[in-house]
């Protein structure tokens, strides 16, 4: 297919969903709940059919050299299916937001000024190998009065070709517009390129991938974007730490998923304590295959470190690695996650409640904790449920993103025969 059939039945999905969006932003909760049950319903359903063409995918993306990761991450069964039907179901449960007033403001003139949740409109979403993103994404965007154009990747075309038709199949039996989620059929580079300066019908873009996708969709896109380009995490350590627990924190933010965007890349010890933590941190990581690199300081208290570089402190590892720094005192440690970090989720440890203030307004991030885990930045872990993605932009949506992120608010204004002299 040459670039001007991608635009033409481009332009034709945009004017399609621009319909969709305007007729789910009317759509009752219950209608859009039970599209979702008929959504999971039809996806088991249909199971043999996806995991045949996941099988398909599968030998292809062994063909092409896929990494084990990426061919993990596309592999679909009957658990993964039922936990995809499964979410679908979950977000019935959830408080649909649109509609939900934010605030009432009654003027001197007997004005009403009701601000009030709507959906974004039509958005797009970018993303990479999980299948499972399709189903998610479908709902997330559904639930909240959305229609959303999908653009998955080419290692995964099969199953979420499947996939969309069972969504497309859910829409017409609930009565919805069955354009309510489209998928682009294509895996050509430039049918999103063009899909990305589609600002007259795609109102946001959601890339949902690796820090080159972003930056590619970033620079080609003529649509806002919401985006996070990597997790560096940070953990501070202050001098009133409880050691143990610090460790624990430690240990969890670097071990228990280490290839993940909210796992801890840079750990900041005070002075004070340093040598008294060092050792202890290093042999519960050590016992854990991580790789620490360090500082002149750490490099000294701990022989299996290797010597840090100047770009370590800024790196998302994503893997069994950590960078350990000595830092004099607390505003230095601000000022080392402020430059080097991305805005991710940062913590502090700490029992002294003014550092643990100081450090939670200082810190330039989506998520700020003290005394846990930044293992927790994730939509299901914050009560939403569900997430489309994390943001570190600061508008319109910071941090997981959920069903509410997924609205923006108009004003209605309620009188009775006003007029403005």
């Amino acid at each position: 297919m040459n670039t001007k059939d991608y635009k033409s039945e481009l332009l034709s999905m945009g004017e399609r969903a621009l319909i969709a969006s305007r007729q789910l932003a009317v759509t009752s909760s219950q209608q859009k709940n039970d599209c979702l049950e008929i959504m999971a319903d039809t996806i088991e359903e249909n199971e043999i059919e996806i995991i045949k063409a996941n099988e398909t995918d599968l030998d292809n993306g062994l063909k092409n050299g896929l990494p084990s990761s990426m061919i993990d991450r596309l592999r679909l069964d009957s658990r993964r299916i039922k936990s995809m039907a499964d979410g679908l179901r979950e977000l019935v449960k959830l408080e649909d937001p649109v509609g939900s007033v934010i605030s009432t403001n009654i003027r001197p003139n007997g004005l009403t000024i009701k601000k009030v949740s709507v959906p974004i409109g039509v958005i797009g979403i970018i993303y990479e190998s999980r299948p499972n993103v399709t189903v998610d994404a479908a709902g997330l965007c559904l639930k909240s009065g959305n229609a959303a154009i999908l653009r998955g990747g080419s290692e995964s075309i099969n199953t979420n070709l499947i996939l969309a038709r069972c969504i497309s199949r859910a829409c017409l039996n609930a009565n919805l517009n069955e354009s309510s989620v489209q998928l682009l059929p294509w895996t050509a580079r430039e049918a999103v390129n063009f899909m990305l300066k589609m600002d007259s019908y795609i109102n946001l873009i959601i890339p949902r991938g690796g820090e080159n996708l972003i930056h590619k969709v970033v620079e080609t896109s003529t649509i806002p974007i919401i985006k996070h380009y990597k997790g560096v995490c940070n953990i501070y350590i202050d001098d009133s730490a409880d050691i143990d627990m610090a460790v624990n924190i430690v240990e969890n933010a670097k071990c228990q998923r280490s290839g993940v965007c909210n796992a801890v890349e840079n750990v900041l010890i005070h002075e004070d304590i340093v040598e008294v933590i060092t050792p202890k941190l290093a042999k519960r990581l050590l016992k854990n295959d991580v790789s620490i690199v360090g500082d002149s300081k750490i490099y000294q208290l701990v022989p299996e470190a290797q010597k840090a570089t100047e770009g370590d402190w800024s790196e998302e590892y994503l893997s069994l690695k950590l960078s350990i720094k000595c830092v004099s005192d607390l505003d230095e440690a601000v000022q080392m996650i402020n430059r080097y970090g991305s805005g991710h989720s940062d913590s502090i440890i700490t029992d002294n409640k003014a550092n643990a203030d100081y450090f939670m307004r200082g810190v330039d991030s989506s998520t700020v904790y003290h005394n846990a885990s930044t293992r927790f930045t994730d939509g299901f872990e914050f009560g939403m449920g569900a997430e489309i993605g994390i943001s570190t932009d600061k508008l319109h949506a910071r941090g997981p993103m959920g069903l509410r992120e997924l609205n923006t608010y108009k004003y209605l204004v309620y009188g009775n025969g006003q007029v403005r002299g």
